[in-house]
């Protein structure tokens, strides 16, 4: 398969990348400072492009399989909007070119339903929402942008990422949240980034995932 990655110099998209190299996909990672990844891998591709601007991403998406973006703000207490420009331009290159499939990286934390149970609802996540307010309202813009977008979307919700080792052993669920899943590794975030790219299942769905 042939991928197109952004944020491929991030936590998740790094991992992203090594792995799906690693699974002998053709990869295509837009960044907008080649030194920080090494094009060391055979079906690697490093492209410098400014992200926000469709037509200048628009040879990194036009006959791809898939595009995943792990896009994020590096100051999640800050004014943000980069979630959302970013994915207006991913969309309208992709639309452009006739890219349909779209996975994308947002939150959990924002979201409540009924799989979470009483100290997520009424005290872990109205405080993550408070300290987190401007990231979080980046990444809903972004939400409602994809949803809108006609693609063939995907967005996964994981809770707090952390550094930890691939393991494989963590939960997922489609259009709800995972019961007590507080933390996941960015490891585990892109073996499942990449799994949704083959699961039908997910395809116009919201993806969480979880310990």
């Amino acid at each position: 398969m042939k991928l197109t990655i952004f944020g491929a110099t991030g936590g998740t998209g790094s991992h992203v990348v090594q792995q799906a190299c690693a699974d002998g996909h053709d990869v295509i990672a837009v960044v907008r400072n080649p030194a920080r990844l090494a094009a060391d891998r055979p079906n690697l591709t490093v492209l410098q492009a400014n992200l926000m601007d469709p037509a200048a991403i628009a040879a990194a998406v036009a006959g791809c399989d898939a595009v995943i973006s792990a896009v994020g703000s590096r100051d999640g207490r800050a004014p943000t909007s980069v979630c959302t420009d970013s994915a207006a331009a991913i969309v309208a290159a992709m639309r452009e070119h006739g890219t349909r499939r779209l996975v994308v990286v947002s939150n959990s934390g924002m979201h409540i339903d009924e799989a979470d149970g009483p100290v997520s609802r009424f005290a872990v996540k109205p405080i993550l929402g408070r300290v987190l307010k401007h990231s979080f309202a980046d990444m809903r813009r972004m939400e409602e942008l994809v949803r809108a977008s006609g693609l063939a979307w995907t967005i996964v919700r994981p809770p707090m990422l952390t550094k930890g080792p691939r393991t494989g052993r963590y939960r997922t669920a489609i259009n709800h949240n995972v019961r007590g899943g507080n933390r996941v590794s960015r490891a585990d975030l892109a073996v499942q980034l990449l799994r949704c790219l083959s699961d039908e299942r997910t395809v116009q769905a919201t993806v969480s995932i979880g310990n």
